[in-house]
């Protein structure tokens, strides 16, 4: 009997009695979560509390494997590792669940682990949910923990990807105190020294698998460095709106971006570099720069750095030579001891490789001594411990030096003839990276670049020195030549003002002339002017008199017209006040009756409009029901290994959803269910979640 449980079904296993959960955004549907390897239940404890549910992982054919009850059990040593709380499993057997598996076949070898409560960091990108700086920095330092713990114990994830990076720090039920930030799901492709190679190897998921090394499957100590930086880089990338609206989709990058020179790279890390400091946008370009995995910085670097990192305030960038040294440090201490952290070499130790203690300066001895020992490692037949050395030194070299030409032909010498047997190798590498030996020469290295750094800058020094003697000088010898021009140009300048005195002597006499003709002639228009305006005064008084007599006289007249006028006024007024008294009349009688039908006309649009909004909201609604069906349809189909149904009820919902898109955009995640079954369409691996 297929095992498809319905919320609140009853189920007993190991002799703990759960109950289905159901669906919070989908009332009558199991709480389910679809995977690339199963199908992930949500079962509640009838007598616990809700944050004890448990997830029961129910693999698809190809995924049950046997061998899983081993490795579950040895995963269990790593349950009290912060954000492994997934690694306490138990797989149910016919020995032990027989009667269970005999009812449902399908839960052969299904797991049965702690239910993480909270979203993943694939939902924060879907819903393009800005973060605050605190968040970015507190996810982002919660994951390089989980990493660092990891790799000191040889452990990785090996399938890192936004839907496997669960966040109960974003989760809405109440959680025990101390629970983990940020928790890790789906780890049964988990590297470890002590466990099987499994059968089938993922190749990393697209947006976070470096496609210069991915090929086959990945599956080994350092299979999260590359996609865990990535991930780093968006939770602290998530922070700024900028580069919360340029990501591709489900991830930031697209899958053919990765390590490319391409627009997001660079914009994330921009803005890494101006938000979080240098520090912290060069191990992400370290990382996105690598050749091979294990090139990839550490995620002990990555809490080193996200350590010093302020909440409020970017910090200075700390120097490399001090990060690098620190590095090692807590490297080589957490091989020894696994727990606590080393914060200085021994001091005879430091002697021994030519650095004074307390000061860290570095002998002429010291570069011919870490050749030396890369080249007697290579001579030993040691070649990937020698590629190392050389890697490690080649990160903080000084662009086009002559140490850099050095070791770019050293690490290419040794690539070339470690390519063809690379995959034999991993294990010599890996042991060379854990040594003591490996770790304080790589810090001796960094002080030595660091101190031929300063080199060069002392030889650039005395250039822009002499540059500077240079321009000295030609500056002096323009500021004679300016004193030059400047003087002549004053004497020149004097003689032009003496030559513009005489002019202005010549101008002002010929003006004082002019002013006196001015005057005379003012005099004689002036009197003129008077004997005119004598006369016109005499004359206005006589025209006056004129005026005032006709005045009178059309006064008279104008009083007997206007007494007769207003007899007429007032009668011609009486008759057009009846005739308007009459067509007001008219006119109220006709605006009544148009007002009335009017009326009666909006009375019927309205109940028109009204059933047919109606009918439009029912019809819509009938839609919505059957858009969830189709989609469900589709995810059935696609369970039940029948692509082609799935395609056909794919295509079905995208031809309803598109008769009115504007409306079932809004409604739900009908977009959501769009986009996913549009990108099934497209490629038909792709998973349809369950929604």
């Amino acid at each position: 009997m297929t095992f498809q449980p319905n919320p609140g079904d009853g189920i007993v296993v190991n002799g703990t009695a759960y109950t289905v959960g159901q669906h919070p955004a989908a009332p009558g549907v199991a709480y389910a979560q679809a995977g690339r390897q199963g199908i992930v239940y949500q079962l509640i404890p009838v007598n616990g509390e809700l944050h004890e549910a448990k997830a029961l992982k129910v693999f698809f054919p190809k995924f049950r494997i046997p061998a899983m009850v081993y490795q579950s059990e040895h995963m269990g040593n790593y349950r009290e590792i912060p954000g492994l709380q997934v690694s306490s499993r138990e797989v149910l057997t016919p020995e032990r669940n027989g009667d269970l598996i005999a009812e449902y076949p399908d839960l052969l070898y299904a797991v049965i682990m702690p239910w993480i409560h909270g979203c993943t960091w694939f939902d924060v990108i879907s819903d393009q949910r800005n973060l605050g700086r605190s968040e970015s920095l507190m996810l982002a330092k919660a994951l390089a923990a989980i990493g660092s713990s990891m790799e000191q114990r040889g452990l990785a994830h090996c399938d890192l990807s936004a839907p496997n990076v669960m966040l109960p720090f974003f989760s809405e039920v109440k959680l025990p105190e101390g629970a983990a930030a940020v928790e890790l799901v789906d780890v049964e492709q988990m590297y470890s020294p002590k466990m099987d190679r499994p059968d089938v190897l993922l190749a990393g998921s697209p947006g976070y698998a470096a496609h210069r090394t991915v090929h086959s499957g990945l599956w080994s100590a350092y299979a999260d460095r590359f996609a865990g930086a990535v991930i780093i880089a968006e939770m602290l990338g998530w922070s700024d709106p900028a580069i919360v609206n340029r990501a591709w989709g489900e991830s930031y990058f697209d899958q053919h971006e990765m390590q490319t020179p391409c627009e997001r790279y660079f914009l994330l890390k921009k803005s890494l570099g101006q938000r979080w400091g240098t520090r912290i946008s060069d191990l992400f370009g370290r990382a996105w720069d690598s050749q091979d995995l294990s090139s990839c910085p550490t995620f002990g670097e990555w809490l080193i750095a996200l350590s010093s990192v302020s909440e409020e305030e970017v910090v200075e960038e700390a120097p490399a030579a001090t990060a690098a040294a620190a590095a090692a440090a807590q490297d080589d201490d957490s091989d020894e001891s696994g727990s606590e952290r080393s914060r200085e070499v021994p001091a005879d130790i430091m002697a021994s490789l030519g650095i004074e203690p307390g000061t860290r300066e570095v002998n002429d001895n010291v570069v011919g001594r870490l050749f030396h020992q890369a080249r007697d490692l290579e001579k030993a037949g040691n070649l990937s411990g020698a590629l190392e050395i050389f890697r490690s030194a080649y990160h903080f070299v000084k662009k086009d030096s002559p140490l850099e030409v050095e070791l770019a032909a050293a690490i290419q010498g040794l690539e070339e003839q470690l390519r063809p047997a690379e995959e034999s190798s991993n294990k010599g590498i890996k042991a060379l990276l854990s040594s003591r030996k490996f770790m304080l020469s790589t810090a001796a290295a960094i002080v030595i670049l660091a101190g031929s750094a300063i080199t060069v800058n002392q030889i650039l020094a005395e250039k822009a020195e002499n540059r500077q003697m240079d321009a000295q000088r030609l500056a002096e010898q323009q500021a004679q030549e300016k004193e030059e021009a400047a003087r002549k140009q004053e004497e020149e300048a004097q003689k032009q003002q003496e030559e513009a005195a005489k002019k202005e002597a010549e101008a002002k006499k010929a003006e004082e002339e002019r002013l006196k003709a001015e005057e005379a002639k003012k005099a004689e228009e002036a009197e003129l002017a008077r004997k005119e305006q004598e006369k016109s005064e005499l004359q206005a008084k006589y025209d006056k008199q004129a005026k005032y007599e006709a005045y009178l006289a059309s006064l008279e007249e104008k009083k007997k017209k206007q007494a007769l006028q207003e007899k007429y006024d007032n009668q011609a007024k009486y008759e057009a006040y009846l005739a308007q008294q009459e067509e007001k009349k008219k006119r109220q009688a006709q605006e009544e009756a148009a007002a009335k039908a009017e009326a009666e006309r909006q009375a019927q649009a309205r109940a028109a409009q009204q059933a047919q909004a109606a009918q439009l909201q029912k019809q819509r609604s009938q839609n919505v029901v059957e858009l969830v069906a189709l989609y469900n349809k589709a995810y059935n189909a696609q369970v039940a290994g029948n692509k082609d149904r799935a395609k056909n009820a794919a295509r079905e919902f995208i031809a309803l959803y598109n008769k009115d898109k504007s409306y079932y955009k809004t409604v739900g995640k009908m977009s959501s269910r769009l986009n996913n079954l549009q990108q099934f369409i497209s490629d038909d691996s792709h998973w349809i979640p369950k929604l």
